[in-house]
């Protein structure tokens, strides 16, 4: 854990977060900057800064809960396609010093942004993590 960290303050309940999905080993919650309706974050429970400091197993996990992400934001918001991203680095464009992947629900005609300036509505928040919640559930994976 870093004391500086927003995401080990969201893993250690000093921070709130609209969850979606938990392993033993990720959790699962949107961005409250959203990209589009129900861009989500996964992050990994141990602190690494980056992909250069995170282990084999934390990368492999987090990958493979973005599959599930991917195909709970297809069946829930029936979005045309997904995007996966992950930062590493300022010059990369990543601004919370975590690893974490990015993975952003798209339709076509919709622009190519990673990252909002305009917070989403907490209430909008909270009944779309609600909705993800229950259908990442549904097609629960192995953790």
């Amino acid at each position: 854990m870093s004391d500086d960290c927003i995401f080990c303050k969201i893993l250690s309940g000093e921070a709130p977060c609209y969850s979606v999905h938990e392993t033993r080993y990720t959790k699962t919650f949107l961005d409250i900057f959203p990209a589009e309706p129900g861009h989500c974050l996964i992050v990994t429970k141990e602190h690494f800064t980056d992909i250069f400091e995170a282990t084999p197993e934390a990368v492999g996990m987090v990958g493979h809960v973005s599959t599930l992400i991917a195909h709970t934001l297809r069946e829930e918001l029936g979005c045309d396609g997904v995007g996966i991203y992950q930062l590493n680095g300022d010059s990369a464009g990543q601004s919370v010093f975590h690893y974490h992947m990015h993975v952003i629900p798209r339709w076509k005609g919709t622009e190519l942004n990673i990252h909002s300036r305009v917070p989403g509505d907490p209430a909008e928040l909270e009944a779309l993590a609600q909705r993800l919640h229950e259908r990442a559930y549904s097609m629960r994976i192995d953790d």
